[in-house]
């Protein structure tokens, strides 16, 4: 029989191109999504529009669908709103979470695929992080995504869930126009819009102790992010499975080579404005890979450019092929 897999927010940008992974891979997949940012023209699959913490609703889904495991992807994720809006964020992210680990003992479904952050990392220092570098989360959602992670390994001790957390780095680019990231918190739509608007885009910080004074990140194309849970499923077929796995490209770039990247593949002058730092938002995180690479098989395909091409393809198709 093949595996039927719950994917949890697959109405979103991130959830939509894992469904899409998983069809390729031959897996079957069912989505739930409240639709609070996802949109249902994305869904190809079976879809139940509902909240992952009413228990009852996701254990039917779960028994009638025959789910074999939930990749959970539902969850809040802007930092700055995070330190503005704490018990949201705890609600959406930890309550909610607890509500589907229960359903799934009710249904009696044993594997999860979890999608954390690594905004659980908070200040580092290293240039590389690995999953065994020290956790203080500096904002509300790095804490719930930490505490996410605490409540299915204390489950997975209790009763044999196995499980992956992929350490989400910053997610960019699109496979498909029609999946592209409708946000506006992510760095790369900010900018689209600034210059939808004819603005310059906006740095917010650039006296960070980096080497051009703005915040360095390690950027993951999403076509990669999604491949990187169907390897995840491949490992939760041993009793036992436990792992946390970071998800980047373990290369950083700035914000402002980043901009300078959009200028590029946009075919435009851009000169962005500084502005203050955002609460709660480190100067430096970029992932140490080793460790997926070796269980795991997998590697990111794709570069900063193709991320941003693929971004600003979507984004403006017409001005994308009168640019080539």
């Amino acid at each position: 029989m093949t595996d039927t897999w719950l994917v949890a927010g697959g109405a979103g940008y991130i959830g939509a191109h894992v469904v899409r992974s998983l069809q390729a891979a031959g897996i079957g997949a069912v989505v739930i999504d409240d639709l609070s940012t996802g949109s249902s023209d994305r869904v190809r699959v079976p879809f139940v529009r509902g909240d992952i913490g009413n228990v009852d609703l996701v254990t039917d889904v779960l028994r009638q669908h025959e789910i074999t495991g939930v990749i959970q992807l539902a969850a809040d994720k802007q930092v700055a709103e995070s330190m503005t809006e704490p018990l949201t964020y705890y609600h959406r992210n930890v309550v909610n979470l607890m509500q589907l680990l229960t359903a799934m003992a009710r249904a009696e479904v044993d594997r999860l695929v979890f999608s954390s952050s690594a905004a659980v990392y908070g200040m580092v220092e290293a240039a590389l992080v690995t999953e065994d570098h020290p956790t203080r989360p500096i904002n509300p959602y790095g804490e719930t995504k930490l505490v996410g992670e605490w409540l299915i390994r204390d489950q997975a001790r209790a009763t044999g869930l196995r499980f992956a957390a992929l350490r989400y780095f910053n997610v960019a680019g699109t496979a498909a126009p029609e999946l592209a990231d409708l946000g506006r918190t992510n760095l790369i739509p900010m900018v689209f819009d600034a210059l939808d608007r004819g603005e310059q885009p906006v740095i917010f910080g650039c006296d960070y102790p980096t080497p051009d004074g703005t915040c360095v990140r390690d950027f993951i194309h999403v076509e990669d992010l999604a491949d990187a849970h169907v390897a995840a499923i491949a490992a939760l077929d041993s009793p036992g499975a436990a792992q946390v796995f970071n998800v980047g490209c373990g290369r950083g770039y700035s914000v402002r080579e980043v901009i300078e990247t959009v200028a590029e593949v946009a075919g435009l002058s851009i000169e962005p404005r500084p502005s203050d730092p955002r609460p709660g938002d480190p100067a430096m995180v970029v992932a140490d890979t080793e460790h997926i690479s070796t269980a795991l098989g997998w590697r990111p395909r794709h570069d900063l450019r193709e991320m941003v091409r693929s971004a600003w393809h979507a984004r403006s198709p017409q001005l994308s092929a009168a640019q080539g």
